[in-house]
C-alpha cells in the first residue's frame, strides 16, 4: 500500500452523521475512473474516501455566495499601510529570488509580490480547510460546478501521490486552493516550477517555489515583459460608454481615443495597442494585456485592479528595493 493512503488509514472515521463519501455510486464510478486513468489501487482510493467528510460551511458559503464588492471598499482590503509594509519586507527578505523570477519570465518583482500579498498576506494566511474535504464537497455535493470540482479532485490525487504528501493534512481555501500562492491542483500541475532546485514543487512552504511559479503562470498566460498593466483615463463626452465593461482587450486605443478615453499616462501608446474599458463600479480603467492576464488567475476585475494598485504603491514606496 503506498504511503500517501497508508496514512489515511489513521485518521478516524467521520463523525456521526457525516456522509461516507466511499459508499456513494457516484463516488464509487469516479474512484473506479481515477484508479484505471492513473494506477491507483481502487481499494486504497476507497480507503481513502471513507475517511473524506462533507464540510457544510463550504456549501453554504458557495451557495450563498457575499453580495458584490463595492470597488473603493474591496481596494481598501489591500491597500493597508499593513500590507504594503509587509509587501516590503517580503520583496527585501526574497530580493534575489524575485529578480530572477523577473529575469527569468519577464514579469515585474512588484506584480509578483503583490499577487502573493493579495492571496495570503505573503504567506500568512495558507486557508483552513483540508483540500480533500473541501473538494470532495464540491465535485460530490454542488451540481452546479461538480464536473470542475471532480477534475480539480484527481488533479489533487495525482499531486499529492506525485508529490509525496499526506493527502488528508494538506489545508488550504474552500475551494481547494493551497500554499503560499493559492494554485488550484491543476494550475499546480500545469504552471507550478521548483525555483529552489531541490528537486521537488512545494508551494506550501517554499517561498522560491512560490514566487518562481506566481511568475510561470503569469508569463504561459500571456504576460508582455515590459509593458503596462492599467492606465487611469480622463473621460470626455458619452460616446465611451459603448466601450465600458469586460476584461478582454479587443477595442484599439485609437477608438477608445476617438470615443474621449485620453491617456495622460502614455500618450505614445500606438493606436493599434488592444484595451479594455474596465467599469469597476466607481471607477474606470484601462486595461491592457497584462491587466487581462491577472484575470486568469482571478476573474474579477477588481482583483486584477487592486494587484495592480497594491503593485504600484509597493513600486513607488520612499523605501522600495525597487526604486
Amino acid at each position: 500500500m503506498t504511503r500517501l493512503f497508508l496514512l489515511a488509514l489513521f485518521f478516524a472515521a467521520p463523525a456521526f452523521g457525516q456522509v461516507s463519501y466511499d459508499q456513494r455510486p457516484e463516488v464509487r464510478t469516479f474512484i473506479r475512473e481515477v484508479a484505471k486513468r492513473h494506477g491507483f489501487v481502487e481499494q486504497e482510493l476507497r480507503a481513502l474516501f471513507a475517511r473524506v467528510e462533507r464540510v457544510e460551511p463550504i456549501l453554504e458559503a458557495i451557495r450563498k455566495p457575499p453580495e458584490p464588492p463595492v470597488w473603493s471598499a474591496y481596494r481598501a482590503l489591500f491597500l493597508t499601510d499593513r500590507r504594503i509594509e509587509g509587501g516590503l519586507e517580503f520583496w527585501q527578505a526574497h530580493q534575489a529570488v524575485l529578480e530572477r523570477a523577473e529575469r527569468e519570465f519577464g514579469v515585474p518583482v512588484q506584480v509578483i509580490v503583490a499577487i502573493i500579498g493579495v492571496e495570503t498576506f505573503y504567506g500568512r494566511n495558507t486557508g483552513r480547510w483540508r483540500v480533500i474535504d473541501a473538494l470532495a464537497t464540491l465535485a460530490f455535493d454542488h451540481p452546479p460546478r461538480a464536473r470542475f470540482f471532480r477534475s480539480e479532485l484527481e488533479h489533487y490525487l495525482v499531486l499529492a501521490r506525485d508529490n509525496g504528501q499526506d493527502v488528508l493534512s494538506v489545508r488550504g481555501s474552500y475551494a481547494g486552493a493551497m500554499g503560499i500562492p493559492q494554485f488550484m491542483p491543476s494550475s499546480q500541475r500545469a504552471y507550478a516550477v521548483d525555483f529552489d532546485g531541490d528537486g521537488a514543487i512545494d508551494l506550501l512552504t517554499s517561498t522560491a517555489d512560490a514566487i518562481g511559479s506566481v511568475a510561470s503562470f503569469l508569463r504561459k498566460h500571456g504576460w508582455q515583459p515590459g509593458a503596462p498593466v492599467q492606465l487611469k483615463p480622463e473621460l470626455s463626452g458619452d460616446a465611451w460608454r459603448a466601450f465600458a465593461g469586460g476584461v478582454e482587450p479587443k477595442h484599439a486605443l485609437s477608438a477608445l481615443r476617438e470615443a474621449g478615453v485620453l491617456l495622460p499616462q502614455a500618450p505614445s501608446l500606438p493606436g493599434e495597442t488592444r484595451a479594455a474599458l474596465v467599469d469597476l463600479g466607481s471607477e474606470l480603467r484601462v486595461g491592457l494585456r497584462n491587466f487581462y492576464v491577472i484575470t486568469r488567475y482571478n476573474r474579477s476585475a477588481l482583483y486584477a485592479a487592486a494587484v495592480a494598485d497594491l503593485a504600484e504603491a509597493l513600486r513607488a514606496a520612499p523605501q522600495s528595493p525597487g526604486r
